[in-house]
């Protein structure tokens, strides 16, 4: 493939609009390529008359990515990628645990589990900016910046390499209080009965559904309080507020400790947050020795049974 003028010009450009669409603002793009928003504004519509299409519909509240706009990210993508796999390369060879790294988890896990990891790490690596975000559900490491993703699924993405970590089971507790005042459910229909506590992320989440061998039951529970914040939510049924659904790490003390008391041990709740803790990012040749460090490092103080 022969290089062109034309193309050599327009990599800085792209790689700035790439910028933009990940930080979903001008401002904060520019600020981190230590420019001014008018100027970073004329790069993108000059690379939009080179390019002859419109990337952005732009409003005073919003920036919006146009669908000629998304297919050119996903070449940009690529193209940044490889270009930092480049630069790795420096950082293998002489082998210095130093720059950033993002990594993403489910709220509880990172809450619960990555939180107290952190400082150690950091100590211990002090040249290694350490990013961490909270994210539920699917997430796409390759359009998102992320180098290294915890999830608890029993369908990790094959597209990835995969450590595990360990494994994790949802569970179903109240305060002993509150089942003293209510009674112990025996069968998953008597949560009808019940206040429950639910993440309320969307209109099914009230919608539980259990597994005994052969016998399965899908139950429509309510109750007075819902958060998707595992910390908020435990809290809750600490204090009374019914009965809520956990993954094991997150009530493992709080069980230890009689604050609560697992319900319905014999079933097995159906959920997309359970199942292996797997830790996950994209095969690459050339590994940055950051990420190297960080892995290890989680592998051993991580384990999880």
């Amino acid at each position: 493939m022969i290089i062109s003028q034309k193309l050599i010009a327009l990599l800085p450009d792209l790689a700035s609009f790439t910028l933009v669409v990940q930080e979903r603002s001008f401002t904060a793009a520019a600020k981190k390529l230590n420019v001014t928003p008018s100027a970073l504004s004329k790069t993108v519509t000059r690379l939009e008359k080179a390019l002859s299409v419109k990337l952005f519909e732009r409003t005073t509240r919003k920036l919006i990515i146009t669908e000629a706009g998304k297919k050119i990210y996903d070449q940009c993508i690529s193209m940044v990628n490889a270009a930092q796999q480049a630069v790795e390369i420096s950082s293998v060879i002489h082998h210095k645990p130093a720059g950033s790294i993002t990594v993403a988890a489910p709220e509880a896990f990172l809450n619960v589990v990555l939180q107290p990891f952190v400082i150690p790490f950091l100590k211990q690596y002090p040249q290694i900016q350490l990013k961490l975000r909270a994210i539920d559900g699917a997430i796409d490491i390759f359009t998102t910046g992320i180098d290294i993703a915890f999830l608890l699924t029993d369908k990790p993405d094959e597209n990835l390499v995969l450590k595990e970590i360990g494994k994790t089971n949802l569970v179903l507790c109240a305060s002993p209080d509150y089942l003293k005042e209510k009674g112990v459910p025996s069968h998953p229909e008597q949560l009808t009965e019940h206040d429950c506590l639910y993440l309320a992320e969307n209109e099914t989440d009230h919608i539980w559904d259990f597994i005994k061998g052969d016998e399965s039951h899908t139950v429509s529970v309510s109750g007075r309080y819902a958060v998707n914040h595992s910390q908020m939510r435990l809290n809750g049924v600490i204090n009374g507020l019914g009965i809520g659904i956990f993954p094991d790490f997150v009530v493992q003390e709080a069980i230890s400790k009689g604050n609560v008391t697992e319900v319905l041990c014999d079933w097995t709740i159906k959920s997309n947050y359970q199942g292996i803790i797997a830790l996950q990012y994209a095969q690459t040749k050339y590994m940055p020795t950051r990420l190297r460090v960080f892995i290890d490092y989680a592998m051993q103080h991580l384990a999880i049974n």
